[in-house]
Parts: C-alpha cells; sequence; structure tokens
C-alpha cells in the first residue's frame, strides 16, 4: 500500500524486455538504500517487487498483464521516473491510500499556467471516468492529486509548483501519457451497490 508522496525521483540506466517481462535497472541512491529484494516499490504509480538491491541502484520486473495497462512499456534508458517506497503501519498518510494497481493510462489534452500552478486536462476511458467526482482523489504516475473537474470524456487537475519540480509531471505536455490509479473506495462502493441490485 501507498499514499501517492513521491519521495524521489529515479532514473532509468536499463531497460529490457526478456520473454514478455520487462527489467528495469533504475538509479536512486535514496531509494535503493531502503529497498530489499522481496520489497515493494512504485514506479510510476505501478507497485512493483524489488529483484536485485544494492546501495545506489535497484532492479525491478514488470509481467505481461502489468505491461498491457501501463505506461512500462514504453519507458526507456535515461528516463526519469516518479518513486514511492510502500507505506509502512503508523506512516502518515499525506495523499490517500494507493495500492498501485494501476487502472489505465490517460492522454494529456491541455496543460495551463496557472499563476505558478498548472491546470491539466487529461482524456480517460469513460469506464475509468465514472469514478472520478471533483474534489476526489485520482492516482497519475504514482502522485496522489485532487480532481478539480469531471467531463463526459476527460477530467483536470491542479498541480501546485513543488508537485511539478518534485516529480515527473512537471514534464508532462499535450500528448503525454500517464498511469492512472483511480480511488480504491469508488470501486468497492460500485461494487457493492452492484451486487445488491443482483440480489434483488
Amino acid at each position: 500500500m501507498f499514499t501517492g508522496i513521491v519521495i524521489d525521483q529515479g532514473t532509468v540506466k536499463r531497460a529490457k524486455i526478456s520473454g514478455g517481462v520487462l527489467q528495469l535497472e533504475i538509479e536512486s541512491p535514496k531509494t535503493a538504500r531502503e529497498l530489499g529484494i522481496g520489497d515493494s516499490v512504485a514506479v510510476n504509480g505501478v507497485c512493483l517487487t524489488a529483484t536485485e538491491s544494492g546501495r545506489r541502484r535497484f532492479g525491478v520486473e514488470a509481467i505481461p498483464e502489468t505491461l498491457a495497462r501501463s505506461t512500462l512499456d514504453s519507458v526507456k534508458k535515461g528516463a526519469s521516473v516518479n518513486l514511492e517506497l510502500a507505506a509502512r503501519v503508523g506512516d502518515r498518510i499525506g495523499g490517500h491510500l494507493v495500492q498501485g494497481h494501476v487502472d489505465g493510462v490517460a492522454r494529456a489534452l491541455r496543460v495551463e499556467e496557472d499563476e505558478g500552478s498548472r491546470r491539466m486536462w487529461f482524456g480517460l476511458d469513460e469506464g475509468l471516468l465514472r469514478y472520478l467526482v471533483p474534489k476526489g482523489s485520482v492516482t497519475l504516475d504514482g502522485v496522489s492529486l485532487t480532481v478539480v473537474e469531471v467531463g463526459r470524456t476527460s477530467f483536470q487537475v491542479a498541480i501546485i509548483p513543488h508537485t511539478l519540480e518534485a516529480t515527473t509531471l512537471g514534464r508532462v505536455e499535450p500528448g503525454s501519457l500517464v498511469n492512472v490509479e483511480v480511488d480504491l473506495f469508488a470501486k468497492y462502493v460500485e461494487r457493492f451497490t452492484n451486487n445488491g441490485r443482483e440480489r434483488n
């Protein structure tokens, strides 16, 4: 479990697909020092397991199912990625509860400056858009954000200067793709509601 508060940006030093599995080697001394083999780490919002661990770098792998639902299949050597370690019991939840189970991919439609912050509009599949509500939570590339507006085919978020500098969202431009995880509780509410209808 994560909270959507990115602790560091890592640099991809190696990206290789073998047997359909993506193998990444990521440089981030801050994160690597905290990771042991078998530990969970979120990479651009995707929960992965550390397969290698060192003082400056660590390795992770992503299976075809993960690649099909996220942007990891397009990650190249030299790319920057958002990183977050799994939350510990008793940690503050600065963002919201995030599983690291990416639901899909959104495309940036428009990016506008707004007195130092930025407003961004993203297009999203209707099947996922129904889980978003104004003032609700959404995770983009592992970053916990508040939804500003929701339309029929898109949604808007506002991003403060610190987040723009501390995460890869500062480099988002029209056409950029980002990983999306919708709010966990919204999915449970729908599930319980539908089950109740099916029983009646």
